[in-house]
This record gives C-alpha cells, sequence and structure tokens, in this order.
C-alpha cells in the first residue's frame, strides 16, 4: 500500500527546501522500495535548487547519493530482496541493451529512453512531486526499478557507503574507467571538491607519478594531500597556472580532469596537457547553455577531450566494488565525509558546501 513519509521538498528556484509529509506510490512489478539510511549532498543538488541548472520540474526532492535497506519489492523482482543493503541509482543496468554489452559505456540504452520523461512515484496534497536524477533521496523512502538499485555489503556504514553513488564513482572512475591513467602518468585535478578529491584518489590508485591539485580554496591543498596529493596551485595567487603546471610536469600532464563545471576553466585543463598525447576529462557540470570553448589547433596537436558520465562505471556491477576498495584500506571514505548532519539540517548542509568549509555533506537519517 501507498506510504507517506518525510521528505525535504524545493517548491520554487533559490527558496529553501521545506519538511513535508509526502505520499510513495506501491511500487510495481519491477520496482523496489529502499529506506534511505544516508545521503550525501552533491552540488549537482545544489544547481537543480537554485535553477541554475534545473532539469527537473518543482516542486522537487533532490539527492541522488543514498544508501539503505530494501524494504518492498515487486513481484518480479529476483535480484535483491527485503533486508539487503543497497544503493539507489542514477544510471541503471539492464545489462542486456547494446550499451551495457559493449564494454564501452555505463549509459544503459534504458536510462536514455527516460531521460526527461514525468515521474509519478510522490505526491504532496495530490499534486506530483519530480525527484532529481529519478533518486529522490532526500526522502525518507524511495522507489526506483529494480535495474537502478546496487546491492552492496553489509560492513559499511551507510553514511559512507553512500558516497559511492556520486562522488567517489565520478572521481575515482573518471580516472580508471574514463582516461584510463596508467602507471608512471601525470595527472592535473582543475578543483578539489568532493568529486576532484576522489579523482585524486583514483590518480593514486592508477599509480600516477605525480598528481597536481589546483583550487582558489588554499585549505584544499593540506585536506587532499591524505588522498594522494603531490602539489597545489592556488589559481588566485599564482599568475599563470597553465605555465606552472607546466613547469612542474615538464611540458605538460598527461592527463588533466575538470571538476567543477566552468568553461575556462575546461580550456585551462585541455591547454595544460602534453602535445601530442594529452588528455582532458571533463566531469564539471556547467550551467544551462554554457559551451567549453575549444582550441581547435590543440586538438590538431593530438590532444584529446574526454566527457565522463559517473566515471563511466557500470552502475549495479561495478560501484559495490569501490566498497570492496574501502574495506581493504585503499580507499579513504570516512575522510571524505567531512560533516554528518541530521536529515533536518539539509539546507544548512548546503550552505556548508558553498561555504567551501565541507568536503562532503553527509545527512543521517536517524
Amino acid at each position: 500500500m501507498s506510504r507517506q513519509l518525510e521528505a525535504m521538498v524545493c517548491h520554487a528556484p533559490g527558496q529553501p527546501m521545506r519538511r513535508e509529509l509526502v505520499t510513495l506510490r506501491d511500487p510495481r512489478a519491477d520496482e523496489v522500495v529502499i529506506e534511505i539510511m544516508a545521503s550525501g549532498l552533491c552540488h549537482s543538488d545544489l544547481h537543480q535548487l537554485d535553477g541554475s541548472s534545473a532539469p527537473f520540474p518543482f516542486p522537487v526532492i533532490v539527492g541522488h547519493e543514498g544508501a539503505g535497506i530494501v524494504r518492498e519489492v515487486g513481484s518480479a523482482v529476483t535480484s535483491v530482496a527485503v533486508g539487503d543493503h543497497a544503493i539507489p541509482l542514477t544510471i541503471g543496468e539492464c545489462g542486456t541493451c547494446g550499451n551495457c554489452r559493449s564494454g564501452q559505456t555505463n549509459l544503459c540504452e534504458a536510462f536514455l529512453a527516460t531521460l526527461g520523461q514525468p515521474q509519478d512515484c510522490f505526491t504532496l496534497n495530490g499534486q506530483p512531486v519530480s525527484t532529481y536524477s529519478g533518486v529522490g533521496s532526500l526522502a525518507r523512502f524511495v522507489l526506483v526499478k529494480e535495474s537502478n538499485v546496487a546491492k552492496i555489503r553489509r560492513d559499511v556504514p551507510f553514511e559512507l557507503a553512500c558516497l559511492i553513488g556520486c562522488a567517489v564513482a565520478t572521481g575515482v572512475g573518471a580516472v580508471t574507467h574514463t582516461a584510463r591513467v596508467q602507471p608512471g602518468q601525470s595527472v592535473a585535478i582543475f578543483g578539489l571538491g568532493g568529486i576532484g578529491l576522489n579523482v585524486v584518489q583514483g590518480a593514486r590508485l592508477a599509480g600516477a607519478r605525480q598528481i597536481i591539485g589546483l583550487d582558489t580554496n588554499p585549505q584544499r591543498g593540506a585536506q587532499a594531500r591524505p588522498f594522494g596529493l603531490t602539489h597545489f596551485i592556488d589559481p588566485s595567487t599564482c599568475p599563470d597556472p597553465i605555465a606552472a603546471i607546466q613547469q612542474l610536469s615538464g611540458g605538460g600532464v598527461d592527463h588533466a580532469f575538470e571538476c567543477v563545471g566552468h568553461a575556462e576553466l575546461m580550456r585551462q585543463a585541455l591547454a595544460a596537457t602534453r602535445v601530442g598525447c594529452g588528455c582532458c576529462t571533463v566531469l564539471g557540470v556547467p550551467p544551462d547553455g554554457v559551451a567549453m570553448p575549444v582550441d581547435t589547433f590543440a586538438l590538431q596537436l593530438g590532444r584529446t577531450v574526454k566527457g565522463s558520465f559517473l566515471g563511466n562505471m557500470k552502475t549495479r556491477s561495478e560501484l559495490p566494488g569501490l566498497l570492496d576498495l574501502f574495506a581493504a584500506g585503499q580507499l579513504d571514505l570516512a575522510s571524505l565525509a567531512s560533516h554528518r548532519l541530521p536529515f533536518a539540517q539539509a539546507n544548512e548542509g548546503f550552505a556548508l558546501m558553498q561555504s567551501g568549509d565541507a568536503l562532503r555533506v553527509v545527512l543521517r537519517f536517524d
């Protein structure tokens, strides 16, 4: 039967979220209900809330980095069961479409086919409420298709496990699955927020010899070194960051990653790569309508640009392996979750994110 539950609902761009009682419909045969125990906050959520990049209609429940417990399954669901620990996924993995079988992309054709379609999971006073990226993990329960559920190990706390649903997968995967950084190569990372720090971790895992981070927040250099950073540049005090990268790396890095969503930084990241073979991977999400300025001669000189969505990691079959790396001591999730707040303080959590004081804010559903 349908259930009523608490959720943080935003009714219009720029307005604070309100704690409201919403109604979640019954699951269909191929759907799963997950009780969310913890949810990380992401800049993509913030872009939806402030309206700078708002692909989903208001009112909306944001959050797409959740972890919890399966509480109900539809009659056709076979891969997860009530009581399993799980992560609801923004990108599903059907396992049978051409993209899933290709070994080249994580963009399942079922996910692509449903982009922009209306959602009908939640209502408030009889009116529909949309969910960001089809998840809406700032609700006590979420409803997703079986193909959008990743079963995870039980021995990782939810407030850490939730981070693999976006930040960790996006950053680590961009290194290992998109750019495919090789041992001994050099890396530059533009932006050391939650995504950028995981690019640092991914570069360390890949065996990069030099990991250069750039951020206008001077605290980020010290904060990123435990994750594997070898050099730090503050562009606000460095007159020519590209020249500084080229000097450190001996002519340009093998790989650059843009993690902010700023068009000029994308241009700089490409320019900072090595002539003949450098690769720039774009992770940041710019405001709607903003394009990356590309110097075509830079491309003719052998550089390449790649895009990466959730680190090009297949969600059901590959994301859970990130928790195996954590359990083996190879990924640091505990330091990444720098601020942990109760669910009711979601607005304060986003303010912390904007202040630059937090690495990743996690909300607990106690």
